[in-house]
């Protein structure tokens, strides 16, 4: 037989408060987060505890991913970092290096195929493993303690026995004040900088207009620069047209909105364009902004809202 589960991971900011979790069925998944982590953090975390807890299974394992980084990373790049003592082409180290490892460790011996399936687009299992990520960052952030579930074994004892004392640092509830574990070898990375490299181009644009959503950079002029164009143009639900100027002269936090992801799609290769669906109580709406690359960095070039119907 073949365990099929789906593993995800979530941040809201990216970084910021994170989850993780895999899901088979409803007798069947786990979760877990950090006061602050990463996307990649999670996804990683996500598959890691995954092999550990089904380490005592003689079945054959196939993860459902919609992360071309995490499957990128066990099935093409680890084995080239472990020959090169864990620093990438250029030289520089692996970053989530500790996740890293142990996910090496936990692959030696099992057979696993990796699936890559589009985010947000109604998978089964994909959603059901979105929704406890999601679901458990969000306890990190109101600072709570996410639901570990049922795991592998159905009775909440976190799985099979062979699984308890390999996970790197902890998993599930409070992570230790020191935060994100830092990489061997370098001083604790600045976080935006340095994750932008290993995640994909998608997932970067995601975390960046995250950010751009919270109040915390709505209500900061500079941060909010940062993140648009020099020619950015909005045009409102309204009609209005907004330039960067006059965004900037005009920030302020968000009106009670929340925000799902509708679909994100490459255009041109310096092109992403991300839609989105914001909720409030004073009905639905429709976000599409565009985000180019220019000198190596993603900048928000456009946007538009409407009414969502």
């Amino acid at each position: 037989m073949t365990i099929i589960a789906a593993a995800d991971g979530s941040a809201l900011g990216n970084p910021g408060p994170a989850g993780w979790a895999w899901y088979i069925d409803d007798e069947h998944w786990a979760s877990g987060g950090w006061p602050h982590g990463t996307n990649n953090m999670g996804e990683l975390t996500a598959v890691l505890d995954l092999l550990q807890q089904t380490a005592g299974s003689d079945e054959d394992l196939v993860v459902v991913c919609d992360s071309t980084y995490v499957i990128n990373t066990i099935t093409k790049w680890m084995a080239n970092w472990k020959r090169k003592g864990w620093r990438k082409g250029d030289g520089q180290p692996v970053m989530n290096l500790e996740i890293i490892q142990a996910l090496d460790e936990a692959m030696q011996g099992r057979q696993v195929r990796f699936e890559w399936v589009k985010g947000h687009t109604g998978h089964p299992l994909n959603e059901a493993a979105d929704v406890r990520a999601n679901a458990a960052a969000q306890a990190m952030r109101d600072g709570g303690v996410a639901d570990a579930g049922p795991g592998f074994s159905g009775s909440g004892d976190r799985g099979n026995p062979r699984s308890r004392g390999k996970v790197p640092y902890p998993l599930r509830g409070i992570a230790p004040e020191t935060g994100i574990p830092p990489i061997a070898g370098s001083d604790q990375p600045d976080l935006f900088s340095d994750f932008e490299e290993l995640l994909s181009d998608e997932d970067t644009v995601i975390g960046l207009e995250k950010s751009f959503l919270t109040d915390e950079v709505r209500s900061d002029p500079a941060a909010v620069a940062d993140l648009l164009h020099p020619d950015w143009v909005e045009v409102g639900k309204s009609g209005r047209v907004w330039t960067k100027a006059d965004k900037l002269a005009e920030v302020s936090p968000g009106l009670g909105t929340e925000f799902e992801l509708i679909s994100v799609d490459r255009i041109a290769p310096e092109v992403i364009v991300v839609q989105w669906r914001g909720l409030s109580d004073r009905g639905n709406s429709r976000r599409v902004s565009v985000w180019v690359r220019e000198s190596g960095r993603w900048l928000m070039r456009y946007q538009q809202g409407t009414n969502d119907a």
